[in-house]
């Protein structure tokens, strides 16, 4: 079953992964960290000489993956509670989860529009706000508690437009097809143009991010190697360049 569900992640998510022990280390990450993982690998494939392949996601949507058997090997998650539901369903070394950094929300316009923050976002030209799907992103459940404690859900939930995760939503507003988005500064800071303002963490729940080695045996060392270097001194420099904070633990 493990082999099967490999190939199937091999064809829809276009990855070059490969089974067995000396096959690329396979990282599930949630979307907010495209851009510090990609580094993080490059340095973990030059210091082990191992390659690694990430697919990105929301981290709901990964977490089910992963407890019905998914073969990823460490599971990185843009909220605790997604990592404490992989090893409720007996996937995972208890012993490896390991907080690694607080993410941080951020209003976001194109570089045409004028900048905005959470408090405008009432105004009549923002006819479609794009957040992630608050079901299984953390990021999205975030932005609607921050909308709520800014007393303005209500006045703008029928604008709400929703990506899969914080990626996709970031997409639907530098496409044009919504002329805001609400999403994780790690990814507004490196888009290319367009302005952000941070949102106050206090108007929502603390984005605690999580990890968890998910290998087999045999691949738990590898997985461990990553894993370390995530929390590290080096791997949290990098993650602060991206706009995360470092973790409360």
């Amino acid at each position: 079953m493990r082999q099967l569900l490999l190939a199937l992640l091999v064809l829809t998510t276009g990855c070059s992964a490969q089974a067995g022990e000396d096959g690329p280390l396979l990282v599930a990450a949630a979307s907010d960290l495209g851009p510090a993982f990609t580094e993080l690998g490059e340095a973990y494939e030059r210091d082990t000489g191992r390659a690694v392949t990430f697919t990105f996601g929301s981290s709901g949507q990964l977490s089910q993956q992963i407890a019905n058997g998914a073969p990823f090997e460490v599971f990185a998650s843009a909220n605790e509670a997604y990592v404490d539901d992989v090893l409720e369903a007996g996937q995972g070394d208890r012993q490896s989860k390991a907080q690694y950094a607080l993410g941080q929300l951020v209003v976001w316009t194109r570089p045409d529009a004028a900048q905005a923050g959470l408090s405008q976002l009432g105004q009549a030209r923002f006819r479609r706000i794009a957040v992630a799907n608050p079901e299984h992103a953390p990021y999205g459940a975030a932005a609607v508690q921050a909308l709520r404690s800014a007393g303005l859900y209500d006045q703008v939930r029928d604008r709400l437009v929703y990506g899969e995760n914080v990626s996709d939503t970031l997409r639907l507003a530098s496409s044009g097809n919504a002329d805001v988005a609400i999403v994780a500064q790690s990814l507004a800071a490196v888009e290319q143009g367009g302005h952000y303002t941070e949102v106050q963490p206090g108007l929502h729940e603390p984005l605690r991010q999580a990890l968890v080695v998910t290998a087999e045996p045999e691949r738990a060392e590898a997985a461990q190697d990553f894993a370390d270097l995530v929390v590290s001194a080096r791997g949290r420099e990098v993650l602060s360049r991206f706009g995360f904070a470092p973790p409360e633990v």
